[in-house]
């Protein structure tokens, strides 16, 4: 049972004020010594024992002033328990009392002290955490509480009755069960994996709780001092679960961790595990990084933290399997050959010697075919983790150049199933990067675009994993698109390499498709592929953001924009393959980026462009006229009269019905087809087609500042427009149709379709100067990696209009503050493509007005745009 503190108790002798100037003291003088020291494992082991140490004697001193009865004992649990405090780690202790006090509410006296003890340690500075049991309640929530258990295994006695404390821990030691315990933990750690986004690549990692991070080695000495196999690296080094070479890489990594934990909290004056980016900085300069020219200095501490998690990973794999087999008893179980170098033990693929690697270096790469190509195995082993481990320095220039090894890398990526798993494997164990040395530059780079939320070399092996599911028929009803085009492609292996290289070349400076785009035809060179195949993977790599660039910033319904990107994909096997990669790519960048907005612009411009490459220009009069017939059905499907929609369609532009389908042409005309001489506005909204937000149609008598004021109402409601489609008919009227989406939007959608449509009609009757635009708040990580706002205008290509691009951090607010910079200057709005990458804004504008055609208006909406979209 838990005691909270009441009041304060002072202890006899040397008063509270004076225990807490000599704990704080003393506390300051540690870590101060530390701030001072070199930047080493070394050092940051000596402070959390120093500081553990330090708690220890203040604790034993309140202990022995607190009037507690003698049969009671003080122990020190959890992290405290096994040694180690950081500068602001909580102090979890036991108070175990003897069996005859198991009704401390009845003993005014004993808990009047105990109260007074606890109070006394948050009185002087200790975070405490304290619990209160007898032997026997220690027992009874061990047993159905884990993380009871797992703190009490690292108890270790502080004062008071020695006698009682060994009575706890024989009866704890006796009641352990190391299977039990096994599985509890490595079930836990798989559910903590999966909370901290299942890699040790996150972008701000939990460096305790993250794979990879300190809990990781904590379960392996948990779990291994449970069973009775020891509780150190070199006790377990002694048993044969782990071998010297990898005592001194866990022991090293493990400092690294610590070190980086130590400076973080003293970074943060808190209990802070988060690298979060307004931290990464000041902590890395806090060891005195500095950063090499195009990089910050966070990425230089990122960087060593990555490979310290990512060696943490694997030897964690390797000893839990290793200590499984032992608890288990199955480390003498039978194994069934595969060929002369591996077995199958049990479901997992196993070296048939432990020199293997060394003795035959082309079967490194052997292993993951065979990974591939056996049915049943799920994984490696941990004899075979521990040779590929211990085989790294095998892999050097002569291993990336040995024709065997180029041929057995192809015939991975050439198998009909498993490169997901392979490449994932191959990236674990470090044998992908260190075959494709240029792949190992850019493991753990970080990317600070604000809408890529993994490293580098995760984001391409989520973009190869997309790639592989368009390919697999179980993955189809996700991408039904996709996956139909990618049942007629041909040799995918290609857009495998494409995927593989697509990045690679990030964090060098320069263009990184040009670069990349040299890197993988040396690949393609090196490993014998066609010409054709050579020049399409160059091809892909070079031009991976064409189409989403294409899709999401130009105008689709212009003939010239189809023809001249059907141009630069020359024919539909290059067109199909920049396709799926550009899809695939948005989808691993982050899951916020993509949405079914974005999906159907891809695939229009796939379309148009494959009709385009048939070799016969848009017949636009034609493809006109067949929009109209069809929207003439819908609407006699909706018992309209012939003719009805007459009235509107006389007043619209050919480039209304050139930039709307036929679906969206009839919901218009059937819902405007009474008030098209209307001198109020009229808004209708109704579920968008794509499945994904609203579809908002507003109708009005134009006016300088109605784009504006439609943005403010949005903003105000909580909506983001995804695109905007604006339109002036012959008569004066605006037309135009939104596409927004809201968190809000659930099963209530009527309610909410109701509410658009009467709040935006008031919002447009609204006369009066446009309020000021608020300044949203910025996000913490928009504020850690600000980037530069941009305003770009220029003339198109008839010089009949302007395009404007806007790039700039997004904030609520931003589309108002552009809106109404344009309406102030009277400049009208034809088409926009709002494009939101995270949190990262790519918005694109067709404008036109007189204000455009003088010079110094010009810079003066330049200007004012500029100082609208400044954080």
């Amino acid at each position: 049972m838990s005691v909270v503190a009441e009041a304060p108790s002072a202890p006899v002798g040397r008063s509270i004020s004076e225990q807490r100037a000599r704990f704080r003291e003393g506390k300051a003088a540690l870590l101060n010594n530390f701030r001072q020291s070199r930047a080493s494992a070394t050092e940051a082991g000596r402070l959390v024992r120093a500081l553990a140490r330090h708690v220890d004697e203040t604790l034993t001193e309140l202990w022995e002033h607190a009037m507690m009865p003698p049969g009671a004992a003080l122990v020190a649990v959890g992290g405290y328990g096994r040694g180690e405090l950081y500068p602001h780690s909580d102090v979890d202790v036991l108070v175990l009392l003897p069996p005859e006090h198991s009704t401390i509410g009845a003993n005014d006296a004993l808990k009047s002290s105990i109260e007074g003890f606890i109070t006394a340690c948050w009185d002087i500075g200790l975070e405490i955490g304290s619990s209160v049991r007898t032997v026997g309640e220690c027992m009874a929530e061990s047993e159905n509480d884990v993380t009871v258990q797992t703190a009490l295994l690292e108890s270790r006695p502080l004062c008071g009755a020695k006698k009682l404390y060994t009575t706890f821990r024989r009866a704890y030691d006796a009641a352990m069960d190391p299977k039990a315990f096994f599985r509890a933990k490595t079930l836990e750690m798989r559910q903590r994996h999966q909370k901290y986004e299942d890699t040790p690549y996150s972008l701000e990692p939990n460096c305790k709780e993250s794979p990879g991070g300190l809990r990781d080695l904590q379960v392996l000495i948990w779990v291994a001092r449970a069973a009775g196999l020891g509780r150190s690296w070199t006790e377990l080094a002694g048993k044969g679960l782990i071998t010297p070479f990898e005592v001194k890489q866990l022991q090293r990594n493990e400092g690294v961790l610590r070190l980086i934990r130590a400076r973080l909290h003293m970074v943060a004056g808190r209990r802070e595990d988060r690298l979060v980016f307004d931290l990464q900085t000041a902590v890395a300069e806090s060891f005195g990084y500095t950063a090499p020219k195009g990089q910050r200095v966070s990425e230089v501490l990122m960087r060593r933290y990555y490979w310290a998690a990512k060696a943490v990973a694997q030897l964690n794999q390797i000893l839990v399997l290793n200590i499984e087999e032992r608890i288990h008893g199955v480390q003498d179980a039978p194994m069934q050959p595969i060929n002369e170098r591996f077995l199958d033990r049990g479901g997992l693929l196993e070296v048939a010697s432990d020199d293997l690697y060394e003795r035959n270096p082309h079967a490194i790469l052997e292993t993951f075919l065979v990974f591939q190509q056996t049915h049943g195995i799920e994984g490696l082993s941990a004899r075979t983790l521990r040779a590929l481990y211990n085989a790294r320095e095998v892999m050097d220039g002569d291993f990336r150049r040995d024709p065997v090894n180029r041929h057995t890398f192809m015939e991975i990526l050439q198998q009909p199933e498993g490169q997901t798993h392979a490449f994932r494997l191959m990236n674990q164990t470090s044998v992908l990067g260190r075959y494709l040395w240029v792949f190992r530059r850019i493991v753990g780079q970080m990317q600070h675009d604000l809408f890529h939320v993994y490293t580098v070399d995760q984001h391409i092996l989520m973009v190869l994993r997309n790639v592989r599911r368009f390919f697999i028929a179980d993955h189809a009803h996700e991408y039904p698109f996709c996956s139909q085009l990618a049942s007629t492609f041909d040799r995918p292996w290609v857009l495998y390499i494409a995927a593989l290289f697509h990045d690679v070349a990030k964090g060098r400076g320069g263009d990184h498709s040009d670069l990349g785009a040299t890197e993988v035809r040396r690949f393609c060179r090196d490993h014998g592929l066609t010409r054709d195949d050579t020049q399409l993977c160059e091809f892909l790599v070079k031009g991976h953001l064409t189409m989403s660039r294409i899709a999401q910033k130009e105008d689709l319904s212009d003939p010239e924009v189809i023809e001249g990107f059907a141009k630069l994909v020359g024919t539909e096997r290059r067109l199909t393959a920049l396709y799926l990669l550009t899809v695939a790519d948005i989808r691993g960048t982050s899951p916020k980026v993509w949405n079914a907005w974005k999906g159907k612009l891809l695939e229009d411009l796939y379309r148009l462009t494959l009709r385009a490459l048939g070799g016969s220009r848009p017949n636009v009069d034609a493809e006109i006229e067949s929009r109209k017939q069809e929207a003439r059905h819908t609407l006699n499907l909706y018992s309209l009269l012939p003719g009805t929609e007459g009235p509107l369609w006389q007043t619209l532009e050919l480039s209304y019905f050139v930039r709307h389908d036929a679906g969206d042409i009839a919901w218009h005309a059937r819902s405007l087809f009474r008030h098209v001489d209307s001198k109020e506005p009229v808004v209708r909204a109704r579920l968008s087609s794509l499945g994904e937000g609203l579809q908002v149609l507003v109708y009005a008598p134009d006016r300088p500042d109605l784009f504006a004021r439609i943005c403010g109402y949005f903003d105000s409601a909580g909506f983001n427009i995804l695109d905007a489609k604006i339109h002036t008919t012959k008569a004066g009227y605006a037309l135009d149709t939104f596409q927004v989406i809201s968190p809000t939007l659930d099963h209530h959608y009527r309610d909410l379709i109701s509410l658009v449509e009467t709040q935006a009609t008031q919002a447009l009757k609204a006369e009066g100067p446009l309020p000021e635009p608020s300044r949203g708040r910025l996000s913490r990580r928009v504020k850690s990696f600000p980037i530069t706002p941009r305003v770009t205008l220029r003339p198109d290509e008839r010089a009949q209009r302007w395009l404007l691009s806007v790039s700039t951090s997004d904030r609520s607010g931003l589309l108002y503050s552009i809106a109404r910079v344009l309406a102030e200057h009277k400049i009208n709005l034809q088409l926009a493509k709002i494009t939101t990458l995270g949190e990262r804004v790519e918005d694109t504008f067709l404008i036109d007005g007189s204000a455009l055609q003088q010079n110094k208006l010009q810079i003066q909406v330049e200007t004012e745009l500029l100082d609208a979209i400044t954080p």
